[in-house]
C-alpha cells in the first residue's frame, strides 16, 4: 500500500468523502464533527490520499499566525490504517507549512506517539506565545486558535486530547 496511493490537494468533489471519513471518528469523540459548509470553506487547506480514484485519507493545514499553523482533521479510512497514509499526509502538511514560512505547527491529538515520531512534543502552557501575539489571537473566532491558547471557553468542548507542537 505504501506506494499505491497518491497525495494531492483536495477538491470540492472530495468533501463528501472527507466528511464520511471524519464521521465515525467524531462519533468516537476523536475528531470534532463539522458542518458540511465548514469543509467547503476550508477545502483549500486539505490534502487527500487517493487510491484508484477513492479518497482514503485527509488532513488540513490551517495557518493561525505568521509563524504558526495547525494540522487538523487528519484521518484515514480504517482499511488503510498502518500503511503509511497518515505518515505521508503529515509529512506533506509539514512540508507545506515550511513552504508557507511557518516555524511552528500545532496539533490536538490522541495519537501522541504518532506525532512524537514526526518531531512534535507535548506543549507547555502559554510560554509558547508572545503576549502581544496572544492578545491578537484572542480576537479569532476559530476554535482551533482557542484550543491552542488553552482558553477556558473551549474546556467544556475539549475531547481530552493532547496539545502538541513542532518547531522547525
Amino acid at each position: 500500500m505504501k506506494n499505491s496511493f497518491q497525495i494531492r490537494p483536495a477538491r470540492t468533489s472530495d468533501v463528501a468523502a472527507i466528511k464520511s471519513m471524519v464521521a465515525p471518528l467524531a462519533d468516537q469523540r476523536i475528531l470534532i464533527a463539522k458542518e458540511t459548509v465548514a469543509y467547503y470553506e476550508s477545502v483549500q487547506e486539505f490534502l487527500v490520499a487517493e487510491v484508484d480514484g477513492a479518497v482514503v485519507g485527509c488532513g488540513a493545514l490551517h495557518v493561525m499566525w505568521e509563524d504558526l499553523a495547525e494540522i487538523r482533521t487528519l484521518a484515514t479510512r480504517d482499511d488503510v490504517r498502518g500503511t503509511g497514509v497518515g505518515h505521508t499526509l503529515t509529512v506533506e502538511l509539514l512540508n507545506k507549512a515550511k513552504e508557507l514560512g511557518v516555524s511552528r505547527v500545532f496539533c490536538l491529538t490522541f495519537e501522541e506517539e504518532f506525532f512524537i515520531r514526526h518531531g512534535f512534543e507535548v506543549m507547555a502552557n502559554q510560554d509558547e506565545v508572545d503576549p502581544k501575539i496572544y492578545s491578537e489571537l484572542l480576537r479569532s473566532h476559530d476554535e482551533g486558535v482557542a484550543e491552542f491558547l488553552d482558553l477556558a471557553r473551549v474546556k467544556p468542548n475539549t475531547l481530552g486530547n493532547t496539545r502538541m507542537i513542532k518547531h522547525f
